[in-house]
């Protein structure tokens, strides 16, 4: 909104946005009774207290002006609640990962056609930065003094990297038990790393305490969560451009809040609309562990609720026990006649060493409880085999090696002699 006003956190305080702060978007709109109200650092509804989501007047959007764009999600800027000259704010410029056709992996599972969206490659190694870099520059914008999250690792690694590239103070939280690499990730671009006794949902429950307390602080994930999810949509942005500008048959999403889910599909839609692509069916499937699996527990209850619960798995980048759009998870994953799946632990350590053999990507916890979960689906039948098929990889194995240290390691230890060689059995 050009020019406008918008409140903060109390009805004397405002801030001028400046002309085209947001591109194309207009303005905030309830998920759930439709209602709007001005572009702002707000998160929930004033009529009943849904969450929020950016509208917009796209107008006129080409394939032409988006191939001529630069090979990050900038080139999508249009279709993001960004301005115009946002290549010239310093940010990660992440996207345009790469989408490659897993042959191997798809001869394993028995798939005819299978594609791994790797968004491992992104600045700090996961698809966080997407996310982050939208949030990013609405806090810009709104001339936040304090760029922060709650975070179950992959978050805090992106919000002290994009805020140290920025020159914007960082203050990350997290679990106290989150895995040290992910810590150290994070630790490396920021002093304010915060670790917190409890689970992600109470990290959050704070974030969101200080957030309502102090107006020149953005929480990504919190007051300005708006706009940070729609970062997700890029990924589908680039894969329905990456397949040659059409849709595929199924694709499978991991589930932590469900936001990169709900979002991939606003996205397949918007380009439905725009004319981007053509209109056909599209299966989404969710991913979670076993140890926090509130939204494949309703589902397969076909009940709406989501009963919240304790996360224990070692897939903690998706323990999120009481996810914001698990509900909006069940609607897409039963709209579209796809399924979300539960796999445990030693199927999630089982699958990540099975995507680095067979394709040669190292994937963390998250990317291993959706290529499970890939697996399971087929062996019961919930997917075609015989579809299109794209899997997202979310994160690099590298932030989680103590799931799977125990699994891998040197076939043998020999002495420096041929003949100890021989004798291993190795040739």
């Amino acid at each position: 909104m050009n020019g406008a006003f918008v409140s903060l956190t109390t009805p004397d305080q405002t801030l001028t946005l400046r002309d085209g702060a947001f591109g194309r978007a207009t303005c905030l709109r309830c998920r759930e009774c439709g209602a709007t109200r001005d572009l702002g650092p707000h998160y929930a509804c004033y009529e009943c207290f849904g969450p929020l989501e950016i509208g917009y007047d796209f107008g006129t959007v080409t394939r032409e002006q988006i191939e001529a764009g630069p090979a990050n999600i900038w080139r999508y800027k249009a279709l993001l609640p960004v301005p115009d000259d946002i290549e010239s704010s310093p940010n990660l410029e992440p996207g345009f990962t790469r989408l490659l056709e897993a042959r191997n992996l798809a001869a394993e599972l028995g798939l005819t056609k299978l594609w791994v969206k790797d968004d491992s490659t992104n600045p700090t190694n996961s698809f966080k930065d997407r996310v982050v870099a939208c949030a990013l520059s609405a806090a810009r914008e709104f001339g936040s003094t304090v760029f922060a999250c709650p975070s179950t690792g992959n978050l805090a690694n992106a919000v002290a990297a994009a805020g140290a590239r920025a020159g914007i103070r960082t203050v990350v939280f997290i679990p106290s038990d989150l895995e040290t690499p992910k810590q150290v990730n994070s630790a490396i671009f920021t002093d304010n790393l915060v670790a917190v006794d409890g689970t992600y949902d109470d990290v959050n429950k704070l974030a969101s305490e200080i957030a309502g307390e102090d107006p020149g602080w953005a929480f990504v994930n919190v007051n300005v969560r708006p706009f940070y999810a729609e970062g997700s949509k890029t990924l589908g942005y680039e894969i329905a451009e990456q397949l040659g500008w059409r849709l595929p048959d199924q694709v499978v999403i991991p589930v932590a809040s469900g936001s990169q889910l709900t979002k991939v599909h606003k996205a397949f839609r918007e380009l439905v609309e725009l004319g981007l692509v053509e209109d056909k069916p599209c299966r989404i499937f969710g991913a979670q562990a076993q140890g926090c699996n509130p939204v494949a527990t309703a589902y397969k209850d076909g009940v709406d609720a989501i009963r919240p619960v304790k996360p224990d798995t070692i897939a903690k980048s998706l323990a999120i026990g009481n996810p914001a759009d698990g509900v909006y998870v069940l609607d897409i994953a039963r709209a579209t006649d796809g399924a979300v799946e539960e796999v445990d632990d030693e199927q999630i350590r089982d699958a990540i060493v099975l995507l680095a053999r067979t394709e040669g990507i190292f994937t963390e916890t998250a990317g291993g409880t959706t290529v499970a979960v890939l697996k399971k689906l087929v062996e019961t039948g919930q997917l075609d085999p015989t579809l299109e098929t794209v899997v997202i990889n979310t994160g690099h194995g590298l932030k989680t090696l103590d799931a799977v240290a125990g699994s891998v390691g040197p076939r043998a230890t020999i002495a420096p002699t041929y003949d100890a060689f021989t004798a291993a059995g190795i040739a």
